[in-house]
């Protein structure tokens, strides 16, 4: 007679059987294709609370115990000012999942709440600046973050339309700040309509936003809804429209655009069109060259 798994056993089982193709097959190709994790790298999971950073845990120490790769994992969680019962549900579920977790407290809320302007860039940046910190005292060379495929199609098209430039999400970089980290975003393949239904099929309830006024979050902010939208009913015609966005990451043509930026210089097609000699330039000196 065979035991009753554990929870945090039926969720692993049900990555490696009912989700194997949606979930656990697009994480192990992100981490492959991107060469997301080296041999002896030291990972701070950055946990937010909600569904996406949780399944990135449960994700990782999956591959942890099975790959032949060795790395370690530290699984992090920066309370900026929860309320209580955010703060609860996080730990319930890490209890849950069997996941390790460290929390260390800080006062992110309180700063954000009240430097007006953009309260949620700031706390993004000023959590995410945390986290590194933390993750290198803790002698971890990488954090890892929950962003998944669904993400980089939203911030790419909100980027065309609200930010007038062409700029994505890549699936790793090092940081700016904290030279010798990176950072690194194994979900980048995995929908999230396919992270909705596995927490979903195991009865997971997850918080929606690390905010304390949750309560008055709605689900995103406006713009990004608009985008979810946007993209939900383009998929109506055509079904494949994510994924054309996704491959056209990895495809971009440089040649056609009059205009780039590479490292923070912005650069023109006039560059490479004005050192470019003319047809009747190459033939002139294809003839000079020819005389004796």
């Amino acid at each position: 007679m065979s035991r009753e798994l554990a929870p945090w056993e039926a969720v692993e089982r049900s990555i490696s059987k009912k989700y194997r193709r949606s979930i656990w097959g697009p994480f192990i190709t992100a981490v492959k294709r991107y060469e997301l994790i080296g041999e002896n790298d030291r990972i701070a999971v950055c946990i937010s609370g909600g569904k996406d950073s949780m399944l990135l845990a449960v994700l990782l120490r999956m591959l942890q115990r099975h790959s032949d790769v060795p790395f370690s994992l530290t699984f992090l969680a920066m309370d900026p000012g929860y309320n209580a019962e955010n703060r609860r549900r996080i730990e319930e579920n890490a209890r849950l999942l069997d996941i390790p977790l460290t929390i260390r407290e800080s006062s992110i809320f309180e700063v954000t709440n009240s430097a007006g302007g953009s309260p949620c860039y700031l706390c993004a940046r000023m959590r995410r600046g945390h986290l590194y910190s933390y993750a290198r005292e803790l002698g971890c060379n990488k954090i890892a973050l929950g962003h998944h495929f669904s993400d980089v199609i939203e911030t790419t098209v909100m980027g065309m339309f609200y930010g007038g430039q062409l700029q994505a999400m890549i699936p790793k970089l090092h940081s700016t700040n904290f030279p010798g980290m990176e950072l690194i975003r194994p979900l980048y393949c995995v929908h999230e309509e396919d992270i909705i239904a596995w927490g979903r099929y195991n009865g997971l309830s997850f918080i929606r936003c690390a905010c304390r006024f949750t309560e008055r979050c709605d689900d995103g902010d406006g713009k990004r809804r608009e985008i979810k939208n946007l993209i939900r009913t383009l998929r109506e015609t055509n079904p494949n429209i994510e994924k054309s966005i996704f491959h056209s990451l990895h495809a971009v043509s440089l040649d056609t655009f009059p205009g780039y930026k590479s490292d923070g210089e912005t650069h023109s097609f006039l560059e490479r069109f004005n050192a470019r000699p003319s047809a009747a330039q190459e033939s002139a000196a294809q003839e000079s060259a020819a005389q004796p």
